[in-house]
């Protein structure tokens, strides 16, 4: 019995990772659908107003699937894409995840208020790690349903550099419990990024019910096909522009990826 099990598991195994290499195909046929996958993102602290004009244009030009920016210019971004397919993010509880559940449902209710269209916000990290799972998911399940009642989605990063593999497994299926639309590996100010490891033990967790946004030190073409063949279906990353213009080179899509840096947004 347990062999016809292993078996099974195996073949299922080997199912997912042909279906994960079909949807990268799919997902990096051409620079548009790659464009389709990526948060064109921004949330330097320094970043100046001018900064975010700067990028919401390349956003616009490139078509990618949000400019993400930090709270207080999520109403520079929706001005300046304005008919415009490219749509607001914003980070919520943003990097630490340690606000009271009250500040994170304010500070996203106020975001989709002014445009945002995606909300992206850090569990409380400390909660998880303490064993408080309940807590986590009634954190996650408010900004759900705050986002869910504005036509917007909500991702839940869940910082895996600082969690165990069980603990990302289970801030992972936490998150999908509590009506998240994706799980996303990091903020990219901790000490570590994506890795495609890290993707991967989260699909498994979530399923194909919800995305998976791998983000932080993903700066090239060949990283992003990593992460999509892991089973990342949104890529977050400062480097769109140069990932676009890597796309538009075929002989400069097996450049190796560097490694993931704590500023790697």
């Amino acid at each position: 019995m347990r062999a016809r099990s292993s078996h099974l598991e195996d073949l299922l195994r080997v199912i997912l990772v042909a279906q994960r290499r079909v949807a990268a195909e799919q997902y990096l046929a051409s620079p548009q659908s790659i464009a389709s996958l990526i948060d064109h993102t921004l949330l330097k602290p320094e970043a100046a107003e001018s900064d975010i004009v700067r990028l919401c244009g390349e956003a616009r030009e490139h078509g990618f699937k949000t400019a993400c920016v930090n709270p207080c210019w999520v109403e520079t971004a929706r001005r300046e894409l304005t008919n415009s397919s490219v749509l607001v993010c914003t980070v919520i509880g943003f990097p630490l995840g340690a606000n009271l559940s009250e500040i994170k449902l304010r500070e996203a209710r106020l975001a989709l208020e002014q445009g945002a269209a995606e909300i992206d916000m850090v569990q409380n990290i400390g909660a998880l790690r303490s064993g408080n799972g309940a807590f986590v998911a009634a954190e996650i399940s408010s900004l759900a349903r705050a986002a869910h009642e504005a036509g917007a989605i909500l991702k839940v990063i869940i910082e895996t550099s600082v969690l165990s593999d069980e603990q990302k497994t289970l801030s992972s299926r936490l998150a999908r419990e509590s009506g998240a639309d994706f799980v996303k590996t990091s903020t990219g100010f901790s000490s570590a990024g994506a890795t495609e490891s890290d993707v991967r033990l989260m699909r498994t967790a979530v399923g194909a019910s919800i995305g998976v946004k791998a983000s932080g030190g993903v700066r090239t073409l060949e990283a992003v096909r990593r992460m999509v063949e892991a089973g990342a279906s949104r890529i977050g990353t400062s480097s769109g522009v140069s990932i676009l213009r890597e796309a538009a080179q075929p002989h400069m899509a097996g450049a190796g990826a560097p490694a993931a840096r704590p500023d790697s947004y």
